[in-house]
Parts: C-alpha cells; structure tokens; sequence
C-alpha cells in the first residue's frame, strides 16, 4: 500500500514559487475602444497565463442588464471633416436670402406712372383753389355766426339804387350837418345780437339782430335784415356800396369828407325809402366810425303814411373798404316799429370793415 508521498500533488505549495511568464515581444495589447454612440463596453483583460495543470476559478454567469426599449439611434450631424487633426470642425456659416434688386422709376408699369401722375395733380389743383379763393372768405372773430344771404329778385314796392335825382325831381334839402354829435340811445329795447353778417361783396361787417328780423335780401342791397312785408316804409337793415350818382368824384381823405358823402347817401335814402314828402327834421347823431374810416349820421324823418304824418329813425354809416366807392349800412325803422328804435344805436356801434 503506498503512501500519500508516491501521489502528485494537484497544486504546488504555497511555497513554491510562482513561474515567471514572458510575454513575446511582438505580441501587443489590443484595447477596443466602444463604438459611438452607445454605453461602452467593458475593457477586457488579456488572457493570463497560468501555470499548467491550474484552471481558472468558475466564476458564475453573468446576467446582462436590462436593456430599456429599443430606440433608434440618434445620428450625428453631419460635420465636414477637419483640415486639421485635433482641432474641432469648423460649422458652416449661415447663408442669408439674397435681397431683390431695387427697382426704379423706370421698372415702375406704366399704370402705375399715370396713378401718381393724376394724384398729384389733383392734389396740386386743390391747394391752387384753396390759395386762390382764400382771400374771398373774410376771417370773423371766435363764436361769430356768420350769415351770407344772396340776392334775390325785386320784390314788389323795392327800390332800384338810382345815380341821382333825375331833372324832374326835386333836390332834397337837409338840414345843416353837425361836425360832431354822439348818438344818444333811443327808446325802445334793443333786439338781441345772434351773430354777425358779413357782407364780402361790400367789405363790411355788422350785428345779426334776432326774431322778428329775418334776412330777406332784395335789391339794391347785397344783405338785408327786414321785420314785415317789403313795403314803403321799409322796416330795414342793408349793405350796398354807394350809388355811383353819389359818390364823390375825388378820394376822400379826412372826417369832414365822409361826412359829406353820408349826407349825400342820406339824400338818396329819402328819395327811395320813403313816400314822396318825406323829410329829415333832426339830426340824432354825426359821428367817426368805431374802427376804420368812415362816418355815420342819425336822423329822424317825418311822411305821410296813409294821410297819417309818421315818424321814423333812420341812421347811415359811410365805410372806406378800399374799392372806388366807399360802401355804406343803412337802417330805417318807422313809427310802426319804434319799440326797436334802439337797435340803431347796436348797428353805429359795431359796424366795421371787414
């Protein structure tokens, strides 16, 4: 029976010593590098040699992950290669939508050439009436209410504007002119003042009285303000220039000449305005014009009105407007109206040229 010396041990000792294993020279080391994108692989380690008759320890199976859902795989961009290794690639520049080239008046369609052509035209046209015409509209002070009223044909019983007394009529006497005389107010309350009337045909500018005058315009006035029907004796306000049988044959240049040619208008009023044996019994007022040259004259004239004698208040402004006639307001109330008598004293005191 042998002993346990005859039998080969299955391992050597502990102490005997470990062999030492050269590797040859020409064999290397290959390291794979993992494959992008992708979690990397393990790095596995060359095969070590071990002695003869040694084997490796079992080691248990591994189990793989669990692998979440399979996904595709995301692929890089596209990047172009780089000129120069280690440096990264350089990105491509953005390239921006070329501009269109800019047209000129000569790309322009013709249509279109012709469209601007008529709108500035047109344009054109409008400021050279505008600049035409602007000097035909007077400018009025702020919150004036201006009434412009056309003429309208001779109404029955009107006067026509006469040049003078014709060679069968009688020249009217008045009365000496005083050089001055304030116009004290007559009786009567004063209409309320709505607005003002500018006359542009004559140049001059005066009150707009309310209800009952109305504005009823009739030859020879250009405006006119009357309270009933258009009869002798007028109930009248009006504009006109001066007749030409009475305007002066030089230009006026002082007071004492304006106050020659109202006396001259207030002729020409009781020869028209008035029955036949109308007379001037008083003067009521001679005065300068508030603003601008001019003069006005009050007077009280007496007539037979239906084998009635009748009073009535008349007044007469002479206004230089710088035309070759003067223009003149004249205002006849008769004894009829006297509760409006005081409206004439409203009229000398705000008629002015425009």
């Amino acid at each position: 029976m042998a002993d346990g010396r005859d039998q080969t041990p299955s391992a050597d000792p502990p102490t005997t010593p470990f062999r030492k294993i050269v590797v040859p020279a020409e064999e290397t080391v290959k390291i794979s590098r993992p494959s992008l994108p992708g979690p990397s692989s393990p790095v596995r380690r060359p095969a070590e040699r071990l002695p003869a008759g040694r084997q490796p320890p079992a080691q248990p199976p591994r189990q793989p992950p669990a692998q979440p859902p399979a996904q595709p795989p995301r692929q890089p961009p596209a990047q172009p290669p780089a000129e120069h290794p280690g440096q990264p690639p350089v990105q491509p520049l953005a390239v921006l939508p070329s501009m269109p080239p800019s047209r000129g008046i000569g790309d322009m369609p013709i249509k279109v050439v012709y469209l601007i052509g008529a709108i500035l035209a047109t344009v054109a046209a409008v400021l050279l009436i505008f600049v035409v015409f602007s000097g035909d509209v007077p400018a009025n002070q702020q919150g004036e209410q201006v009434v412009r009223v056309a003429p309208v044909p001779t109404a029955s019983g009107a006067p026509t504007a006469s040049a003078g007394p014709t060679a069968s009529e009688t020249p009217v006497a008045l009365p000496p002119v005083p050089a001055s005389k304030a116009y004290k107010n007559l009786s009567g309350k004063a209409s309320a003042v709505i607005g003002t009337i500018s006359d542009t045909k004559v140049g001059i500018t005066y009150p707009r009285l309310a209800s009952p005058w109305k504005a009823k315009s009739s030859s020879p006035y250009s405006v006119a303000q009357r309270i009933g029907k258009v009869e002798i004796p007028f109930t009248v306000i009006g504009s006109a220039m001066l007749p030409e049988g009475e305007a002066p044959t030089a230009k006026p240049n002082s007071n004492a000449d304006y106050r020659q040619i109202a006396a001259d208008a207030v002729r020409w009023t009781i020869r028209t305005q008035y029955p036949k044996d109308a007379k001037v019994t008083q003067w009521t007022a001679s005065q300068k014009l508030p603003v601008g040259k001019g003069w006005t004259l009050g007077y009280t004239v007496t007539y037979t009105n239906a084998g009635k004698q009748e009073t009535a208040q008349a007044m007469v402004t002479i206004v230089e407007v710088g035309k070759n006639r003067p223009a003149m307001l004249v205002a006849s109330i008769p004894e009829s109206g006297k509760s409006r008598w005081r409206d004439l004293n409203t009229l000398a005191q705000q008629v002015r040229p425009i």
